[in-house]
């Protein structure tokens, strides 16, 4: 069990701002009170659907996202995006692997705010351990949840490092700070598995 307001300490002195919820209720309804009246964008995440967040937030903002049939631009031009992660050190460092870019571009550069929800499934010791993670667990059920024809989602244990058409690993970031390019980034940690 990682150590939360140790992991807060850590986000916040490389330049993130933190919350930490018990349970995802929680975390939605935090979220829920805090973006209001905005355009909001959805990076492709298990974690933000399971969530039931985008239902709520519908209610008083403009959503955004690719699941629900709008472009990957809108979601990229929106004030405010939601994410999660694939992978959280305990050390700081913040992991996603993206297969067309348009998530972790939006992690980096061009919102007002982002928001990165991590379920403690996530957490791992080291940025070693969060980037095995990312590959070889976040990645294999991905590819399974998308039907790709990849060795990582046939054999569904580990990344291959393939150079299949279907490969969906194709961009890696790390955030070792908070990015320039955004003004305002929040971690919000959950005490519940959430997500892939």
């Amino acid at each position: 069990m990682p150590d939360f307001t140790a992991l807060q300490t850590t986000l916040e002195a490389r330049g993130f701002a933190t919350a930490y919820f018990e349970t995802a209720a929680e975390a939605a309804a935090y979220l829920d009170g805090k973006i209001d009246g905005k355009t909001v964008g959805i990076g492709g995440s298990m974690t933000i659907q399971a969530m039931g967040l985008k239902e709520q937030l519908a209610a008083h903002n403009t959503l955004y996202w690719h699941w629900d049939g709008d472009t990957l631009s809108s979601a990229a031009q929106a004030q405010v995006y939601l994410s999660s992660v694939n992978g959280l050190a305990e050390t700081g460092e913040i992991i996603n692997i993206d297969g067309t870019g348009n998530r972790v571009a939006s992690t980096i550069f061009g919102h007002e705010a982002l928001y990165l929800v991590v379920g403690v499934n996530k957490i791992a010791p080291t940025y070693d351990e969060a980037l095995w993670r990312a590959r070889n667990i976040a990645a294999p059920k991905n590819a399974q949840r998308l039907g790709r024809k990849t060795p990582c989602a046939v054999q569904g244990d580990r990344c291959y490092n393939c150079s299949s058409p279907e490969r969906i690993c194709r961009a890696l970031t790390v955030l070792w700070n908070k990015p320039n390019g955004i003004p305002y980034v929040e971690v919000v940690l959950v005490n519940e598995a959430l997500g892939l």
